[in-house]
């Protein structure tokens, strides 16, 4: 978990610091204030675009000097020598861009640099944005992300494997497209067999994963969600014979019609027996905090540590009672933020938050 953030020309944000504790983090402020950028910078701690998607050269501070920089220092924990009690060391994490090279991403670790994954191995981020209270009525590709990023966090080669996989692909289609070189598309193919039966691997075991956690939970506030996969499944072998019996299909259709970039999450009501797409938008909003919450406990018996979870707005549209509900099942499971526009969303949050003013 974090105990200092730093920010530079970060969005709005020309030069922020910002100390927290263990729990609760409440940022509270006007609407525009930079709450939310906020938690984008933090979001960023972790392989991947963060959760905003935006391009690097977008998050520079406007009339800066071009680049942006976040820093942190991380309370990790060390293993200790036989009887003694565990201790906390500060491990800094840096990210950014420099001017002049917006679209080139700079990590550090203890100031040493790196790549974007090796954060994996200090930090787990997890989010739930506005934006995905309508997850399970978007288009497939939107739930294939969510859930990427849910394998992202208990298996750390899957995003290496899904950028492999989705190169070899865009290769394939130019070569199919160009009626190009029958040796080029078998590797091409063999590379996208490869690495898209290990996508398809890691995915099922985090549905099933999540499933037997989802299954078990008591009935109470939150419903509860039933998760399936579907589309294509299968080893290397079944992959890389459908790609080259599909060649003319598929340069017909200008793109690759089969494979794990086709596969969709598919989430349903539990205890209604009804689609997720079709519940209201409350229920919706509560079944996908219900699948992130058990996520939340997978990943900490999975890393040993619990991740940081990032809430924007997250209370705003609950009921009392469901807020109150959900800060009494997010306590002391990690580090926690949230934002807002009033401080009074946050009053059953309970001792020990940290609470700031943006």
């Amino acid at each position: 978990m974090l105990s200092r953030l730093v920010l530079t020309d970060f969005r709005n944000h020309a030069d922020l610091t910002l100390a927290v504790g263990r729990g609760f983090v409440v940022l509270t402020g006007e609407n525009g204030a930079g709450k939310t950028n906020i938690l984008e910078a933090v979001s960023l701690l972790a392989p991947g675009r963060g959760l905003r998607r935006a391009a690097l050269s977008d998050i520079a501070r406007q009339g800066g000097p071009g680049g942006f920089g976040v820093a942190a220092d991380l309370l990790a924990p060390i293993e200790p020598a036989a009887a003694l009690a565990p201790i906390d060391s500060s491990v800094a994490l840096a990210t950014g861009t420099q001017a002049g090279a917006a679209e080139r991403r700079l990590v550090r670790i203890q100031g040493a640099a790196t790549g974007a994954n090796a954060l994996l191995e200090w930090l787990t981020v997890l989010w739930l944005t506005p934006a995905m209270d309508r997850l399970f009525v978007e288009p497939a590709g939107e739930r294939r992300r969510f859930l990427d990023r849910l394998t992202l966090a208990l298996s750390s080669t899957h995003g290496v494997h899904a950028t492999r996989y989705d190169a070899a692909m865009r290769a394939r289609n130019r070569v199919l497209a160009e009626d190009g070189d029958g040796e080029w598309l078998s590797a091409l193919e063999a590379q996208m067999a490869e690495h898209g039966a290990a996508i398809d691997a890691a995915r099922r075991e985090t549905v099933a994963l999540l499933s037997d956690a989802l299954a078990g939970q008591a009935a109470g506030v939150f419903p509860r969600a039933a998760l399936a996969l579907e589309g294509w499944s299968g080893d290397a072998l079944r992959l890389l014979d459908a790609l080259r019996h599909g060649r003319a299909r598929d340069a017909a259709a200008g793109r690759t019609l089969v494979g794990p970039h086709r596969a969709d999450l598919v989430v349903t009501h539990r205890d209604k027996g009804q689609a997720a797409g079709l519940a209201s938008t409350g229920e919706q909003k509560a079944l996908l905090l219900g699948i992130v919450l058990a996520h939340v406990d997978l990943v900490a018996v999975r890393t040993g540590r619990p991740p940081v979870l990032l809430l924007d707005e997250v209370a705003a549209h609950l009921d009392p009672a469901r807020r109150a509900a959900l800060f009494d099942q997010l306590r002391g499971r990690g580090q926690v933020w949230m934002t807002g526009t009033e401080e009074a969303l946050f009053a059953d949050v309970g001792t020990g938050a940290t609470h700031i003013a943006v």
